[in-house]
């Protein structure tokens, strides 16, 4: 389609939400199920989004599981990836418990090992279509290798240059890709899990990439869009995505100093959005993911561009009601849901259907 879904604004729907909060347990975790928690306020639910320049075909589950016959659609990036996976897999069931979803994470790998708090991914089939949505955890898209197998303090060779492994071994079982990154990339992140630079399979040495995280991030996006571009002679019907940036709302602070985005409406909800932030100046760029793809010339990855239409949407975090949430602590990156990820599925649909 040649429709600009990116650029649009925000109208009130009373038809919404696309699934219950309350009842769509099997997929949606509880600390991103609002309604579980003590918020009173859910009009963020009743907000759709209308492109402005096109019509946007409504969501269909069963529209979407036809498109997606004897296909697999896989999320690969950061918990907000997840979030992404799991909205759709309640906008697919209706939020309601399907017991004819088949658990296939075994499939691929994806299952919790000894002492984990949980496995690296999931993967779910529906039966009727043969169609397989899944989700695999890889919070900067590269491949992370153990330093030393039999020390696991000893941290991980982080490979810029490398695809994750995952990826490198069921990509060709991949129908349709949605790569997402960015939150990790920053010194606390990456000291905190262990992650040792590498480029070309060696220490990175080089202080721009070491000082800069954006210069890394550049360079694994660019390494991983022309990786899967030199995958299409052999995967030809692969469609992939490079799902931007979703921005942060933290007012008055960042998350461990006060940070807060306790509103319940929308600051900026009337804004006119333009391709990447609002026409006022709203909301957060992801220009590195942006160049890394549009910069291939290869066409072989395309923009799903939601971080202006995400970037006017700042009540619709988790906030101060988290189940885990500290005194003082809020959660001003991740979405309520139902929430603003339904949305990107809704693009994703537009984009694919």
């Amino acid at each position: 389609s040649d429709c600009n879904y990116a650029a649009g604004r925000w109208v009130f729907d009373d038809s919404r939400p696309l699934y219950s909060g309350f009842g769509c347990k099997k997929w949606l975790s509880p600390m991103w199920a609002c309604r579980l928690m003590q918020r009173m306020d859910f009009e963020y639910e009743k907000l759709r989004w209308v492109p402005k320049d096109c019509e946007m075909e409504g969501f269909s589950s069963s529209k979407f599981l036809n498109r997606m016959q004897s296909k697999t659609l896989a999320f690969v990036g950061d918990s907000l990836g997840r979030q992404q996976f799991q909205s759709l897999m309640c906008m697919l069931t209706g939020g309601e418990t399907n017991d004819d979803v088949i658990d296939v994470g075994y499939e691929y790998g994806l299952v919790k090992a000894r002492g984990a708090i949980r496995p690296d991914g999931w993967a779910y089939k529906f039966p009727d279509t043969n169609t397989t949505i899944l989700y695999y955890w890889s919070a900067s898209l590269c491949d992370l290798e153990p330093l030393d197998a039999s020390d696991p303090s000893a941290g991980f060779a982080m490979h810029l240059d490398r695809p994750p492994a995952f990826l490198r071994r069921y990509l060709p079982g991949f129908d349709f890709l949605v790569l997402n990154t960015g939150h990790h990339w920053n010194k606390g992140k990456l000291v905190a899990n262990r992650w040792i630079m590498h480029l070309g399979g060696t220490l990175c040495l080089s202080r721009n990439l070491i000082r800069f995280y954006g210069s890394a991030k550049d360079v694994t996006l660019r390494s991983i869009v022309r990786w899967l571009e030199s995958q299409l002679p052999s995967h030809p019907n692969l469609r992939a995505f490079y799902r931007t940036m979703s921005p942060r709302h933290f007012s008055n602070g960042d998350w461990n100093t006060g940070g807060t985005c306790d509103g319940t409406r929308p600051r900026n909800g009337s804004a006119v959005v333009a391709r990447g932030v609002g026409e006022e100046g709203y909301g957060e760029d992801d220009a590195v993911g942006r160049s890394a793809v549009e910069g291939s010339g290869g066409g072989g990855v395309r923009l799903l561009d939601i971080t202006g239409l995400s970037g006017v949407r700042d009540e619709g975090h988790i906030s101060k009601y988290g189940v885990k949430g500290a005194a003082g602590v809020e959660d001003c990156l991740h979405w309520c849901l139902p929430g603003v990820p339904d949305t990107w599925n809704e693009v994703l649909f537009a984009l694919i259907i």
